[in-house]
């Protein structure tokens, strides 16, 4: 089974997965004039508006609880895992498609925006279930993105996630297999309890305190490592360039190379264009929907761009070696030893400790808004998401207990799955996103603080929830 999913995971990412999310993501970067660069700053200052109803989710606590469940382990594990499987080259090929997929991330979030749904209450929901079905009128396929949606927020990322923080565990000396596991996997499985079963305005409270905070104290120890070591960061840049651009290693063992790897763990890292960030991007209440679209992606700049490449030179300038055996915890827990001493190992656990919580919560979160489109359009009843919350509580406990291999593959190939539909749809869908661009840009030129309306370009209002 293990060799089965492997194989089905490499042609997923190589050649198919490849070429959309690189096809795509030029195609809205073409269309848009490099939006995710052009807008970088405009998104930057969008991040802090307040939303323009009280009870809304503003901006910032959309952001959060996109970046929560994208920014966690896969900054620390997954990229040390692609670097010592794949080599130096992978962090070149991780932040091309990390500025790539920037685009992918403005669209998919722009379009949850538009096609919103809204609650009795006020407040909004949404995602690409929605705008699949709505826009393009297939239930059929949006009833398949949240199947595969559920199968990789639930069970695969969960699994993959909490065993990733027992693992680094193992360099402690009170690490005993047969024991610790199982209580670092109970640990985290009570504290997500407490956090879930308070519903999703716990989780978006939660993550606007735990991901800034992290992401921040992370950041710091990097910046004081290569400081340290000012001297080898152009040997650091030479290695990862000359790495990325060796074709003949590359083309040798596509699967395994710098390049697929960079790409996989990259997507798993920030989901740029996975389809996972437009559910929360939908909950922001703004004036025009480009603002929020503009404002989530900076998830992408902020999980790769900054914290992934931070990871990678903090490791690098350390001189410590990554191997096969050193993948995953050990590369960079042995690399900040090597620099800080015993402190090194401990901020690693640390860090992953908050960073899985987060991703743990945020992962939750994306599951309750695919079992309210799955019941209807409306949530479950509390019973029913009780014991879904038990379901996922149990999931973070078994992860920590049981080998990873299969769960690796699996959540791949289910995130692959949603991409797959997600991105298509996206591309059918740009011609609405580039509209709305237009007229935002059209708006902003005028000295005006953009505000939206469907028909404005051209769309139904009475078609919409919002935006009449």
């Amino acid at each position: 089974m293990v060799e089965i999913l492997d194989a089905i995971d490499s042609v997923l990412y190589y050649p198919i997965l490849l070429v959309v999310m690189a096809a795509a993501g030029l195609y809205f970067s073409l269309r848009m004039g490099f939006v995710q660069i052009h807008r970088l700053p405009e998104g930057m200052r969008l991040v802090m508006a307040k939303p323009t109803d009280e009870k809304g989710t503003s901006p910032f606590q959309a952001l959060m609880v996109s970046s929560a469940a994208c920014v966690g382990t896969g900054n620390i594990i997954g990229i040390s895992t692609a670097i010592c499987l794949g080599g130096p080259g992978a962090v070149f090929w991780m932040t091309v498609m990390a500025l790539i997929g920037a685009a992918s991330s403005f669209v998919e979030c722009t379009l949850a925006q538009i096609y919103k749904r809204k609650n009795s209450d006020g407040t909004s929901y949404g995602g690409p279930a929605y705008y699949i079905e709505d826009a393009l009128h297939n239930k059929t396929l949006a009833t398949a993105f949240v199947v595969f949606l559920l199968l990789t927020y639930s069970f695969g990322f969960n699994l993959v996630c909490s065993y990733n923080v027992q693992s680094t565990f193992s360099v402690y000396s009170f690490y005993d297999p047969s024991v610790t596991p199982a209580i670092i996997g109970a640990i985290l499985a009570i504290l997500c309890g407490a956090c879930v079963m308070g519903g999703a305005k716990r989780i978006e409270k939660a993550a606007s305190i735990l991901v800034p905070f992290m992401g921040v104290a992370y950041v710091i120890v990097t910046a004081i490592v290569l400081v340290m070591n000012l001297g080898m960061i152009p040997y650091v840049i030479s290695m990862i360039l000359e790495d990325a651009f060796n074709f003949k290693a590359i083309l040798s063992g596509v699967a395994g190379s710098c390049l697929v790897m960079g790409i996989k763990r990259g997507l798993y890292s920030n989901e740029s264009g996975v389809g996972s960030a437009p559910n929360a991007a939908a909950s922001a209440i703004v004036s025009h929907p480009v603002k929020q679209g503009l404002v989530q992606m900076l998830t992408v700049y902020i999980d790769t761009i900054i914290l992934c490449n931070a990871t990678a030179f903090m490791c690098f300038v350390s001189g410590v070696v990554p191997t096969k055996e050193a993948a995953g915890a050990v590369w960079v827990q042995n690399s900040l030893f090597s620099e800080l001493g015993h402190f090194g190992p401990l901020f690693i656990t640390v860090a992953m400790l908050i960073f899985s919580f987060t991703t743990l919560i945020g992962n939750i979160y994306y599951c309750e808004n695919g079992l309210a489109y799955l019941n209807g359009k409306k949530m479950p009843s509390p019973s029913f998401m009780r014991g879904f919350h038990i379901y996922a509580i149990l999931i973070v406990f078994i992860g920590a207990i049981i080998p990873m291999t299969a769960a690796w593959s699996l959540a791949d190939i289910t995130m692959g799955g949603m991409t797959l539909i997600n991105l298509p749809a996206c591309v059918a869908l740009s011609g609405v996103v580039i509209k709305a661009y237009k007229d935002y840009e059209k708006q902003k030129a005028q000295g005006l603080d953009p505000v939206f309306k469907a028909e404005s370009i051209g769309m139904d209002p009475e078609e919409l929830d919002f935006w009449k």
